[in-house]
Protein backbone atom coordinates (compact mmCIF):
# COMPACT_ATOMS: atom_id res chain seq x y z
CA UNK A 1 0.00 0.00 0.00
CA UNK A 2 1.33 3.44 -0.87
CA UNK A 3 1.37 6.03 1.89
CA UNK A 4 -0.49 9.21 1.09
CA UNK A 5 -1.61 11.06 4.17
CA UNK A 6 -1.45 14.70 5.16
CA UNK A 7 -1.50 13.46 8.75
CA UNK A 8 2.02 12.09 8.26
CA UNK A 9 3.32 15.57 7.42
CA UNK A 10 3.40 18.33 10.03
CA UNK A 11 4.07 21.93 9.13
CA UNK A 12 6.26 23.28 11.91
CA UNK A 13 7.49 26.64 10.64
CA UNK A 14 7.53 29.20 7.89
CA UNK A 15 10.50 31.29 6.86
CA UNK A 16 9.25 34.83 6.23
CA UNK A 17 12.55 36.64 5.79
CA UNK A 18 12.10 38.76 2.64
CA UNK A 19 15.54 37.88 1.22
CA UNK A 20 14.74 34.15 1.20
CA UNK A 21 12.42 34.36 -1.77
CA UNK A 22 12.95 30.92 -3.31
CA UNK A 23 14.51 28.50 -0.84
CA UNK A 24 16.25 25.58 -2.50
CA UNK A 25 18.86 23.66 -0.47
CA UNK A 26 18.94 22.98 3.27
CA UNK A 27 21.32 21.11 5.56
CA UNK A 28 21.52 20.78 9.34
CA UNK A 29 24.59 22.18 11.04
CA UNK A 30 26.71 19.66 12.92
CA UNK A 31 27.76 22.27 15.47
CA UNK A 32 24.78 24.47 16.25
CA UNK A 33 21.01 24.09 16.38
CA UNK A 34 20.67 25.83 13.03
CA UNK A 35 20.10 24.95 9.39
CA UNK A 36 21.93 26.39 6.41
CA UNK A 37 19.72 27.41 3.48
CA UNK A 38 20.10 29.26 0.19
CA UNK A 39 18.00 30.58 -2.66
CA UNK A 40 17.61 29.03 -6.09
CA UNK A 41 19.07 30.36 -9.35
CA UNK A 42 19.64 34.03 -9.95
CA UNK A 43 20.46 35.06 -6.39
CA UNK A 44 23.65 36.51 -4.96
CA UNK A 45 26.40 34.22 -3.66
CA UNK A 46 25.09 34.00 -0.10
CA UNK A 47 23.65 31.61 2.46
CA UNK A 48 21.43 32.04 5.51
CA UNK A 49 21.20 30.33 8.89
CA UNK A 50 17.73 29.59 10.26
CA UNK A 51 16.53 27.93 13.45
CA UNK A 52 13.86 25.24 13.73
CA UNK A 53 11.18 27.92 13.99
CA UNK A 54 12.24 29.45 10.67
CA UNK A 55 13.87 32.54 12.16
CA UNK A 56 16.93 33.83 10.33
CA UNK A 57 20.00 34.12 12.56
CA UNK A 58 22.19 37.21 12.27
CA UNK A 59 25.48 38.15 13.98
CA UNK A 60 24.66 39.13 17.54
CA UNK A 61 26.74 42.30 17.44
CA UNK A 62 24.92 43.82 14.45
CA UNK A 63 22.76 46.69 15.64
CA UNK A 64 19.54 46.87 13.67
CA UNK A 65 15.95 47.64 14.47
CA UNK A 66 14.82 45.59 11.49
CA UNK A 67 16.31 42.06 11.19
CA UNK A 68 14.57 41.76 7.80
CA UNK A 69 17.25 44.06 6.41
CA UNK A 70 19.86 41.32 6.92
CA UNK A 71 21.19 40.28 3.49
CA UNK A 72 22.65 36.95 4.54
CA UNK A 73 26.21 35.68 4.80
CA UNK A 74 28.04 36.64 1.63
CA UNK A 75 30.30 33.96 0.13
CA UNK A 76 33.27 35.67 -1.46
CA UNK A 77 35.18 34.18 -4.40
CA UNK A 78 31.93 32.52 -5.50
CA UNK A 79 29.29 33.06 -8.16
CA UNK A 80 25.64 32.02 -7.94
CA UNK A 81 24.56 30.66 -11.32
CA UNK A 82 22.16 27.90 -10.25
CA UNK A 83 22.79 26.77 -6.69
CA UNK A 84 20.58 23.75 -6.09
CA UNK A 85 21.69 22.01 -2.90
CA UNK A 86 24.00 22.26 0.08
CA UNK A 87 25.74 19.49 2.02
CA UNK A 88 27.94 19.34 5.10
CA UNK A 89 30.61 17.00 6.43
CA UNK A 90 33.26 17.41 9.12
CA UNK A 91 32.75 21.15 9.38
CA UNK A 92 32.92 21.76 5.63
CA UNK A 93 30.01 23.11 3.61
CA UNK A 94 29.56 22.09 -0.01
CA UNK A 95 27.37 24.29 -2.21
CA UNK A 96 26.39 22.72 -5.51
CA UNK A 97 26.23 25.06 -8.50
CA UNK A 98 24.87 22.11 -10.43
CA UNK A 99 21.56 23.26 -11.85
CA UNK A 100 21.58 22.35 -15.55
CA UNK A 101 18.06 22.70 -16.89
CA UNK A 102 19.13 22.78 -20.52
CA UNK A 103 21.78 20.07 -20.08
CA UNK A 104 24.33 22.32 -21.81
CA UNK A 105 26.46 23.77 -19.00
CA UNK A 106 30.18 23.06 -18.99
CA UNK A 107 30.93 24.98 -15.79
CA UNK A 108 29.18 22.81 -13.19
CA UNK A 109 30.88 22.52 -9.83
CA UNK A 110 30.90 22.72 -6.05
CA UNK A 111 32.05 25.52 -3.74
CA UNK A 112 33.90 24.37 -0.61
CA UNK A 113 33.56 26.56 2.50
CA UNK A 114 34.56 26.05 6.11
CA UNK A 115 31.44 26.13 8.27
CA UNK A 116 31.35 29.23 10.44
CA UNK A 117 29.41 30.55 13.42
CA UNK A 118 26.54 32.63 11.99
CA UNK A 119 26.27 34.60 15.22
CA UNK A 120 29.82 35.88 14.86
CA UNK A 121 30.64 36.07 11.14
CA UNK A 122 29.17 38.30 8.44
CA UNK A 123 30.78 36.70 5.39
CA UNK A 124 33.05 33.84 4.44
CA UNK A 125 35.40 33.01 1.61
CA UNK A 126 35.11 29.96 -0.58
CA UNK A 127 38.22 27.83 -0.10
CA UNK A 128 38.03 26.60 -3.66
CA UNK A 129 35.77 25.43 -6.47
CA UNK A 130 35.64 21.83 -7.68
CA UNK A 131 34.63 21.66 -11.36
CA UNK A 132 32.65 18.49 -12.14
CA UNK A 133 31.65 16.60 -15.28
CA UNK A 134 29.46 13.57 -15.91
CA UNK A 135 31.33 10.58 -17.40
CA UNK A 136 28.42 9.66 -19.67
CA UNK A 137 27.71 13.11 -21.13
CA UNK A 138 29.49 13.59 -24.45
CA UNK A 139 27.40 16.37 -26.02
CA UNK A 140 26.35 19.88 -24.88
CA UNK A 141 23.37 20.00 -24.88
CA UNK A 142 23.14 16.30 -24.15
CA UNK A 143 21.27 13.98 -26.48
CA UNK A 144 19.41 12.57 -23.47
CA UNK A 145 18.59 15.30 -20.95
CA UNK A 146 19.64 13.29 -17.87
CA UNK A 147 22.30 15.66 -16.52
CA UNK A 148 20.46 18.19 -14.39
CA UNK A 149 21.08 17.91 -10.65
CA UNK A 150 19.29 19.37 -7.64
CA UNK A 151 20.43 16.93 -4.94
CA UNK A 152 23.75 16.36 -3.17
CA UNK A 153 24.66 14.45 -0.01
CA UNK A 154 27.70 13.17 1.83
CA UNK A 155 28.42 9.60 2.88
CA UNK A 156 31.62 8.21 4.40
CA UNK A 157 33.57 11.40 3.57
CA UNK A 158 32.46 11.39 -0.09
CA UNK A 159 30.14 13.73 -1.98
CA UNK A 160 27.30 12.30 -4.09
CA UNK A 161 24.93 13.68 -6.73
CA UNK A 162 21.48 12.58 -7.95
CA UNK A 163 20.18 13.59 -11.36
CA UNK A 164 16.82 14.92 -12.53
CA UNK A 165 15.69 13.83 -16.01
CA UNK A 166 13.81 15.64 -18.75
CA UNK A 167 12.71 14.80 -22.25
CA UNK A 168 15.38 16.00 -24.65
CA UNK A 169 14.76 19.61 -25.61
CA UNK A 170 11.83 19.97 -23.20
CA UNK A 171 12.48 22.01 -20.05
CA UNK A 172 9.12 21.20 -18.47
CA UNK A 173 8.55 17.60 -19.60
CA UNK A 174 9.96 14.92 -17.35
CA UNK A 175 11.27 11.39 -17.65
CA UNK A 176 11.34 8.71 -14.95
CA UNK A 177 14.57 7.72 -13.29
CA UNK A 178 17.62 9.09 -11.51
CA UNK A 179 21.34 8.30 -11.53
CA UNK A 180 23.72 8.39 -8.57
CA UNK A 181 27.27 9.71 -9.00
CA UNK A 182 30.23 10.04 -6.63
CA UNK A 183 33.03 12.61 -6.51
CA UNK A 184 36.37 10.78 -6.20
CA UNK A 185 38.89 13.50 -7.07
CA UNK A 186 39.33 17.06 -5.85
CA UNK A 187 41.01 18.96 -8.68
CA UNK A 188 40.60 22.71 -8.76
CA UNK A 189 42.30 23.31 -12.11
CA UNK A 190 40.48 20.77 -14.27
CA UNK A 191 37.23 18.83 -14.37
CA UNK A 192 36.59 16.15 -11.79
CA UNK A 193 34.91 13.36 -13.75
CA UNK A 194 32.25 11.86 -11.50
CA UNK A 195 31.90 8.11 -10.99
CA UNK A 196 28.55 6.60 -11.94
CA UNK A 197 27.50 4.41 -9.01
CA UNK A 198 23.86 3.46 -9.30
CA UNK A 199 20.48 4.21 -10.88
CA UNK A 200 16.81 3.79 -10.07
CA UNK A 201 14.05 3.63 -12.71
CA UNK A 202 11.21 4.87 -10.48
CA UNK A 203 12.74 7.78 -8.57
CA UNK A 204 12.08 10.91 -10.60
CA UNK A 205 11.99 14.69 -10.26
CA UNK A 206 14.64 14.64 -7.51
CA UNK A 207 15.00 17.99 -5.75
CA UNK A 208 17.04 17.21 -2.62
CA UNK A 209 18.84 14.51 -0.66
CA UNK A 210 20.56 14.00 2.68
CA UNK A 211 21.89 11.16 4.82
CA UNK A 212 20.75 10.82 8.42
CA UNK A 213 23.17 11.89 11.20
CA UNK A 214 24.13 8.24 11.82
CA UNK A 215 24.34 7.62 8.04
CA UNK A 216 21.93 4.70 8.36
CA UNK A 217 19.39 6.23 5.96
CA UNK A 218 19.26 8.33 2.82
CA UNK A 219 16.30 10.66 2.29
CA UNK A 220 15.57 11.63 -1.32
CA UNK A 221 12.98 14.32 -1.96
CA UNK A 222 11.05 14.46 -5.21
CA UNK A 223 8.09 16.59 -6.18
CA UNK A 224 5.56 13.76 -5.77
CA UNK A 225 7.21 11.62 -3.10
CA UNK A 226 9.65 11.29 -0.21
CA UNK A 227 11.93 8.24 -0.44
CA UNK A 228 14.06 6.75 2.35
CA UNK A 229 16.68 4.11 1.55
CA UNK A 230 18.50 1.95 4.09
CA UNK A 231 22.29 2.08 4.23
CA UNK A 232 23.99 -0.41 1.87
CA UNK A 233 25.85 -3.17 3.69
CA UNK A 234 29.08 -3.39 1.71
CA UNK A 235 29.14 -0.56 -0.85
CA UNK A 236 27.47 2.72 -1.74
CA UNK A 237 24.74 1.41 -4.06
CA UNK A 238 22.10 3.23 -2.04
CA UNK A 239 19.34 2.78 -4.61
CA UNK A 240 19.33 -1.03 -4.28
CA UNK A 241 18.46 -1.25 -0.58
CA UNK A 242 15.20 -1.50 1.33
CA UNK A 243 13.05 1.46 0.35
CA UNK A 244 10.22 3.30 2.08
CA UNK A 245 8.07 6.05 0.63
CA UNK A 246 5.55 8.73 1.48
CA UNK A 247 3.46 10.30 -1.28
CA UNK A 248 3.42 14.07 -0.81
CA UNK A 249 0.10 15.89 -1.24
CA UNK A 250 0.95 18.71 -3.64
CA UNK A 251 -1.69 21.04 -2.21
CA UNK A 252 0.13 20.91 1.12
CA UNK A 253 3.86 20.79 0.31
CA UNK A 254 3.59 22.68 -3.00
CA UNK A 255 6.98 22.80 -4.81
CA UNK A 256 9.19 21.06 -2.27
CA UNK A 257 12.90 21.69 -2.88
CA UNK A 258 14.98 20.89 0.21
CA UNK A 259 15.37 18.00 2.63
CA UNK A 260 17.53 17.37 5.70
CA UNK A 261 17.34 15.46 8.99
CA UNK A 262 16.37 16.94 12.33
CA UNK A 263 17.37 13.66 14.01
CA UNK A 264 18.05 10.10 12.92
CA UNK A 265 14.28 9.49 12.91
CA UNK A 266 12.80 12.78 11.71
CA UNK A 267 13.10 14.50 8.33
CA UNK A 268 12.57 18.16 7.47
CA UNK A 269 11.21 19.25 4.08
CA UNK A 270 11.20 22.82 2.81
CA UNK A 271 9.47 24.37 -0.18
CA UNK A 272 10.04 27.47 -2.27
CA UNK A 273 7.39 29.29 -0.22
CA UNK A 274 9.55 28.98 2.91
CA UNK A 275 7.33 26.45 4.64
CA UNK A 276 9.04 23.80 6.79
CA UNK A 277 7.48 20.35 7.29
CA UNK A 278 8.46 17.44 9.52
CA UNK A 279 8.04 13.73 8.76
CA UNK A 280 8.85 10.77 11.01
CA UNK A 281 10.31 7.81 9.14
CA UNK A 282 7.96 5.42 10.97
CA UNK A 283 5.08 6.89 8.92
CA UNK A 284 6.58 5.72 5.63
CA UNK A 285 5.54 2.47 3.94
CA UNK A 286 7.67 -0.10 2.17
CA UNK A 287 8.01 0.42 -1.56
CA UNK A 288 7.14 -2.44 -3.88
CA UNK A 289 8.11 -1.92 -7.55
Amino acid sequence: MLAHSSESIEQIARVTHPELKEMSGIVASQQNDIYWVHNDSGDEARIFAIDIEGQVQIPSWIKTKNPNKWDGHQIEAAWHHDWEDIALDDGVLYIGDVGNNGNARRDLGVYVINEFDPSAVIKARSNHYLPIRYPDQQHYPAKNWHFDCEAMFTFEKKLYFLTKHREAGQISRWELGTKLYRLDTYYTDKDNVLTLIDAHPSVSLVTGADTSPNEDFLAILTYPRLWVFDKPKNNDSWLQTRTRILDLPRHLVKQSEGVTWQSSETILITNENGEVFRVHIDTLNDFTP
